[in-house]
């Protein structure tokens, strides 16, 4: 039933264009970010708008019954890794400082659906291991170019807890990984046998 409520074109296009709409959004939301970072920096600085850019492209694609299992991959990992950083991230502010704004807990509402609507697609993805590879390095790399190169998003409240917060998303990173490798690779070569 899941699959095809999920499969209907009527929900991808709806799907397509809030994910658009947010990529948009999202892109603005780091205009001030992105004025002060370094030209070679830019690609990595604006997370959670790059993540639903791939899943907005694939998106698009599986409209028209194709894939694209690199951009795939990319989206199932990064949705996943940056929806749930930003719901904790969202949290740890609240702890911190004990009040959050409505942007924060806007922020948690969409990006915890950002987490959840890449899993959700998992069944229809064409990933093969070196797709998984692929996005695993540009993960990673990303958290390097975020807490060595200091290039994170900013949470002005956060600042005194960079390097627990930099051990969490390393983990996280890993944990995305673990996940889309499982939901995809792993279960369909359970399946084949």
């Amino acid at each position: 039933m899941i699959k095809y409520i999920l499969s209907d074109k009527r929900i991808i296009l709806t799907l397509f264009i809030i994910n658009l709409l947010g990529t948009i959004y999202g892109y603005y939301w780091y205009r001030f970010q992105l004025a002060e970072t370094p030209d070679i920096f830019l690609i990595f600085v604006p997370d959670s708008p790059t993540a639903s850019l791939f899943f907005t492209i694939f998106l698009l694609f599986f409209l028209f019954g194709r894939n694209v299992p690199y951009i795939e991959s990319l989206a199932i990992i990064t949705l996943f890794k940056y929806g749930i950083w930003a719901v904790i991230m969202n949290l740890f502010t609240l702890i911190v400082d004990g009040t959050l704004n409505w942007q924060g807990y806007m922020l948690m509402v969409s990006h915890g659906a950002m987490a959840i609507q890449g899993l959700l697609y998992a069944p229809f993805y064409k990933i093969k291991f070196r797709h998984i590879m692929v996005a695993a390095i540009w993960t990673l790399h990303n958290d390097i170019i975020d807490y060595v190169f200091e290039m994170m998003p900013v949470y002005s409240s956060l600042t005194s807890y960079m390097n627990e917060i930099g051990y969490f998303t390393f983990w996280l990173s890993i944990l995305s990984i673990a996940i889309a490798y499982w939901l995809t690779v792993h279960r369909k070569n359970k399946f084949v046998k």
